[in-house]
């Protein structure tokens, strides 16, 4: 079943051809130009060192997609889009930045255990307000106990989790595990069975293409 796989087994059999077919057909020309970048950007940047990679990736997604609510993108209060989906129409809101930044990583060979998606709390007009709202961002950790990298569809630049102390960590997963706040220790190994909507989005991912 779907449910019990991971990310990493779905990229191993990524079909970059019928992603291409998928884009023409849902989105158009448009989409297929930008899928064509993408998989040119996952072919440049995979023999480059990690950071390098993670400068080129949250570039490539924050410079190219607007940030739109998922009420208005998607009509849906909460909904958790493919790359593929936040490629074709160039919108998304932070979960579709995050995924779409957390699989291009993967797929340019960046190793699981060095990142985590990552829900916070953002504090919203400067560090000193007492108003948050939920956010998601991508967490680079060079090893486990490092202090993450933070990448942000809010602002362009990756910077150390420490500089940031307008977000508050909530919990953070990736394919292997999740994590509460800022711990080092996962509390749980199975994702998947945790959020419907990861499990969700790994079988739309296998629909198109990433199988």
């Amino acid at each position: 079943m779907i449910f019990a796989l991971t990310l990493t087994t779905v990229l191993a059999k990524t079909d970059y051809v019928g992603i291409l077919e998928i884009a023409k057909e849902r989105y158009g020309d448009k989409a297929v130009a930008t899928v064509n970048d993408w998989q040119d950007l996952i072919s440049e940047i995979s023999p480059l060192a990690n950071e390098e990679k993670l400068e080129a990736v949250n570039d490539f997604f924050n410079k190219r997609v607007l940030f739109v609510d998922d009420i208005y993108n998607w009509k849906e209060s909460d909904y958790w889009a493919t790359p593929l989906e936040t490629m074709g129409v160039l919108k998304g809101d932070c979960e579709d930045f995050t995924i779409a930044k957390y699989t291009t990583l993967l797929l340019a060979g960046m190793p699981m255990e060095h990142l985590r998606l990552f829900y916070v709390k953002a504090k919203i007009g400067g560090v000193n307000s007492t108003v948050s709202q939920a956010h998601m961002v991508l967490s680079y950790y060079e090893k486990p106990t490092s202090a993450p990298l933070i990448l942000d569809n809010l602002i362009p630049d990756i910077k150390v989790a420490s500089s940031r102390p307008d977000l508050t960590p909530v919990f953070s997963f990736n394919s292997a595990g999740i994590w509460v706040g800022g711990s080092t220790t996962a509390a749980s190994n199975d994702p998947a069975s945790k959020l419907s909507r990861w499990s969700d989005l790994l079988e739309r991912m296998q629909n198109e293409g990433i199988q």
